[in-house]
């Protein structure tokens, strides 16, 4: 594997963003009308999700990434309640914390096993595991798409942001070159 992978590809946001997406489609592909608007808008939200995560991580701003964060959260909560619908307007079973499939579901982990190939389970065969675990991997991509939000604002807290940095070296080049 290459050294020069983007550090927000280490990210465990990221890389369970990149399994959700993959599986997203997937998932619409099979169950979801390829010609309807819900089609297209859990295809996006997915892709959103580690799209916004790179996109910020790349931002010299850390405003920048910590608004990127928060819509990046925001397309997965959107994927959550798609998920949530799918299985309630079917008449499926929306599965517990404590269902051992979840529990099962919620040992993965996403990890690079080639440059470009993420460990992406094998999907169910039925609708109702298949929702249920990309459901389960939205909530576990939920709260680490918040801690990463909470890391950001105890870092913009204790080291400031971009005007702050850049006011910083200004006065440090005034103070050298006066």
């Amino acid at each position: 594997m290459p050294t020069s992978r983007p550090g927000y590809e280490y990210l465990s946001a990221y890389t369970l963003g990149k399994v959700i997406q993959d599986l997203t489609v997937e998932f619409s592909n099979k169950y979801i009308d390829y010609k309807s608007r819900t089609h297209d808008q859990m295809v996006q939200a997915a892709r959103s999700n580690c799209q916004n995560v790179a996109e910020g991580f790349s931002n010299p701003s850390l405003k920048g990434y910590i608004k990127l964060a928060g819509i990046a959260y925001g397309s997965n909560e959107e994927l959550t309640k798609d998920y949530q619908d799918f299985l309630r307007q079917h008449n499926l079973p929306i599965w517990g914390k404590n269902n051992e499939k979840v529990r099962v579901f919620r040992e993965f982990r996403a990890f690079w096993t080639s440059p470009t190939s993420l460990n992406t389970p094998k999907p169910p065969n039925t609708p109702t595991e298949f929702a249920n675990m990309l459901l389960t991997f939205c909530n576990m991509e939920g709260f680490l798409l918040k801690k990463l939000v909470a890391s950001l604002l105890e870092k913009h807290e204790k080291e400031g942001g971009l005007t702050e940095e850049l006011y910083r070296k200004r006065v440090e080049y005034r103070k050298d070159h006066s």
